[in-house]
């Protein structure tokens, strides 16, 4: 049998094998051919293209409409990563963050600055991040990491440290508490020269990247655990009705953020801020992170978005 007829052939017994769902006898007993033959006939139609087979695991379709109910109810890239009920939280955020450094690596361009900020989150993301020399990069962290204690600089500085060489990037340290005793401290800093450098290396940013902290995470916010917030902080945070935090900036459940009291008192970009910035990823895992997410994306903080399915399907089931 010469090319062009066996390709026919194949094309014949692919289509009623696999577009008629007849059976391999019923086909070797229409071509008048032997079972085995037809069974070739099959293997040259996949090996010559004639046939594709995808596999669709269980869930696709829930993860895509997730996907673009996210997408289109706020006005974002989504990106849902497939776990199910069964995994834990911290498998969940090791998911998200393996997909998160991907979704990052593909946005870094030649010469851009790239706003950090940091928490569990956000080091579980540079955790799977591979190898992406990218010539003139540079990392600016975007808030403040000292703590209570005088520590936090040793934590955000090995993150921080990690993705400047993986990138082969330069990094900006901002050297100043998460959130300072009193505003009027807070207002005198801002005008060093030393913190209007950063401050100025933060409004050069193209990209951003961070999570969103919440009071009650299974896997905890480092702000909420390591003795950056006072009894009377969290007091005042709940009389003011806060649900979370991006960049140590609280949130309402609406996404509203000015007179909060706590904020006068941050060191972090406020969502006006970071709003300026053309591209900003927010990674988020965990169903208790939905209130904080839902209200980070209502205050228009995120042009990406990353985030489990379970967390995406408690996002959408709020009212």
């Amino acid at each position: 049998m010469d090319p062009a007829n066996r390709l026919e052939a194949a094309f014949a017994a692919a289509r009623m094998y696999y577009a008629e769902g007849q059976t391999m006898e019923a086909i070797a007993g229409t071509l008048s051919v032997s079972r085995s033959t037809v069974s070739r006939m099959l293997r040259d139609a996949r090996a010559e293209g004639l046939v594709e087979i995808s596999l669709h695991p269980p869930g696709v379709q829930r993860v895509e409409e997730l996907r673009r109910t996210i997408a289109h109810r706020f006005g974002v890239r989504a990106h849902v990563v497939a776990v199910g009920p069964p995994d834990s939280e911290r498998e969940r955020l090791q998911a998200v963050a393996a997909a998160g450094a991907g979704v990052l690596e593909e946005m870094l361009e030649p010469g851009m600055t790239v706003g950090m900020a940091w928490g569990t989150t956000i080091a579980a993301l540079v955790a799977h991040l591979d190898p992406r020399p990218t010539p003139g990069l540079r990392i600016v962290q975007l808030n403040g990491a000292i703590n209570t204690e005088g520590a936090g600089m040793t934590y955000v500085s090995t993150v921080l440290a990690r993705a400047a060489s993986l990138w082969d990037a330069t990094v900006h340290h901002f050297p100043v508490p998460a959130f300072f005793d009193f505003a009027t401290t807070r207002e005198a800093m801002w005008h060093e020269r030393s913190v209007q450098r950063v401050l100025e290396t933060q409004r050069q940013c193209t990209l951003a990247v961070f999570g969103v902290g919440a009071f009650d995470a299974e896997v905890p916010s480092h702000v909420y655990t390591n003795n950056y917030l006072t009894e009377e902080d969290l007091a005042s945070l709940r009389a003011d009705a806060a649900v979370g935090d991006v960049c140590t900036v609280f949130l309402r459940a609406d996404g509203s953020f000015r007179d909060i009291a706590m904020n006068r008192r941050c060191s972090g970009p406020d969502p006006a801020q970071l709003a300026r910035i053309p591209r900003r990823l927010l990674v988020a895992a965990g169903k208790s992170k939905s209130l904080p997410l839902r209200a980070a994306l209502r205050a228009g903080v995120a042009t990406d978005v990353v985030v489990d399915e379970v967390t995406a399907a408690s996002l959408l089931a709020l009212r």
